[in-house]
């Protein structure tokens, strides 16, 4: 991580728990080194909170309840960025149409590790446009030509 990227997950996990966060594990920088941060899990983080609708690029989990699941999908889908969201569930229905309803470049549903040399990777809205990785990623750097050949 950089420097700046470490700040800004400690500002975010500072201003979670100042909005009435709990912190069950991390939150602060690892013994490793200056720009490794802790794994942190945060429950009962509202909607206020910066880290709920800023990406976070640090190994920080922000779990939040619901009651409703067109309201998680609402709460989620309400921030201007859109790379990569996470779904726990183990209902095969609630996978699909969860998946489908999140405005999101990426989904990962039931884990976390989701790129790879095959995916295309990338977000929408201010996350970025298109994708890089993958044959998709590469078709942004060609163009199509059609050549029709008369042999006889």
């Amino acid at each position: 991580m950089h420097e700046r990227a470490v700040k800004k997950v400690q500002e975010q996990v500072a201003d979670a728990i100042a909005h009435g966060a709990r912190c069950l594990t991390g939150g602060k920088r690892h013994a490793a080194g200056p720009l490794f941060y802790q794994p942190t899990l945060l429950v009962d983080v509202p909607d206020e909170a910066l880290i709920m609708h800023e990406e976070t690029f640090g190994p920080v989990a922000a779990v939040t309840p619901f009651d409703e699941e067109a309201e998680v999908v609402a709460r989620a889908n309400a921030t201007e960025y859109g790379l990569v969201a996470y779904v726990v569930t183990e209902n095969g229905a609630r996978q699909a149409r969860v998946g489908r309803a999140l405005d999101y470049g990426m989904v990962a549903i039931n884990r976390v590790k989701i790129t790879g040399a095959p995916i295309p990777f990338g977000g929408v809205k201010q996350s970025g446009i298109g994708r890089e990785g993958s044959r998709h990623g590469l078709e942004a750097f060609t163009d199509l030509k059609y050549l029709c050949l008369d042999v006889a």
